[in-house]
């Protein structure tokens, strides 16, 4: 029934945004659940529904949060025209920009809204409570892929949204050191994390490195940007059992590279070239790429639990 009082997840379920979001709302601008019965969570009425619907239209016109709580608390009844005098009086476009996300889920539009609104707290909060419940690879998978591709696609359409992308880069960045430095791994780092040469695309690679901490696998990440000479002469120094390459573009997947891996002395168990970049029908033989992210993740736990067993290493 519509006139039932609902949970903050069936809110956020009709309204298309995160559970975080409403939380957000509510902590900071007053629009939470009125409803109480004594030993139970809250409920948001029809009227608190009502609110919200008018916080989630204006915010997706670009109102600003604050600007748009005000005029959700005191003019429910003005909701259509309300975006239209606020940009009409601020100099905001709105301009029905959006970021698509395809089929991805509610969590996934609300956080594209939030990343189009500059709201860093929001986007923080989203992708923290996404990593807590679900894990990394659900998360970059499900939630923040879906995004990423759609500012992307903006970019190629308008060349613009170039604020949006650094915002979003750096939360997430910021999220997935959150997971790196909480990780519980033990024994040697014998994965090697790099991109490939002048390949500056790091949040896929970052991804990687926080999901093998989630598995508690140690790895070494060199980061940006990886000359081949400095590759291998890591490589070197430290024998990593696998390395991963890490390839956006076609422009910085140089075959060479790999086959570089393949003939130093202390040679890798395993090279992964991950990412678009790479052309499958040009990859040295004896290079593996993987399809996503959690091949990748299964393929390096492969090879610990391979040399675990080689050196009598009992996990259980």
């Amino acid at each position: 029934m519509v006139d039932e009082p609902l949970s903050a997840g069936a809110v956020a379920r009709r309204l298309g945004v995160a559970v975080t979001t409403l939380r957000t709302w509510h902590q900071r601008y007053g629009l939470g659940p009125s409803q109480h019965v004594p030993g139970h969570h809250r409920r948001y009425t029809p009227a608190d529904l009502a609110r919200l619907e008018i916080m989630r239209k204006l915010t997706a016109e670009g109102v600003t949060p604050a600007e748009a709580a005000r005029w959700a608390k005191q003019s429910p009844t003005h909701a259509p025209d309300v975006a239209v005098r606020l940009r009409a009086g601020t100099g905001r476009d709105g301009g029905g920009q959006t970021i698509p996300v395809g089929r991805a889920g509610p969590a996934a539009r609300g956080l594209a809204r939030a990343a189009m609104r500059l709201d860093s707290a929001v986007i923080g909060d989203t992708i923290s409570h996404a990593l807590a419940t679900d894990g990394v690879i659900a998360t970059w998978e499900g939630l923040l892929r879906p995004v990423l591709a759609g500012i992307g696609e903006r970019y190629g359409a308008t060349a613009g949204l170039i604020d949006v992308e650094h915002l979003m880069s750096r939360c997430v960045s910021e999220a997935f050191a959150v997971v790196a430095r909480s990780g519980r791994a033990t024994g040697p780092a014998r994965i090697l994390l790099c991109c490939a040469d002048e390949e500056q695309h790091t949040l896929p690679l970052e991804a990687l490195a926080a999901a093998l901490a989630e598995a508690g696998v140690a790895y070494r990440m060199l980061g940006a940007r990886v000359p081949v000479a400095a590759l291998v002469e890591a490589v070197n120094r430290t024998g990593p059992a696998a390395v991963v390459v890490w390839s956006h573009t076609r422009l910085t997947a140089d075959p060479g590279q790999l086959s570089a891996l393949l003939a130093v002395p202390r040679r890798p168990l395993l090279v992964l070239a991950a990412g678009p970049g790479w052309r499958a029908d040009t990859l040295p033989a004896g290079v593996v790429r993987p399809v996503d992210l959690a091949e990748a993740v299964s393929l390096a736990l492969a090879v610990r639990d391979s040399l675990d067993q080689s050196t009598g290493v009992d996990r259980a």
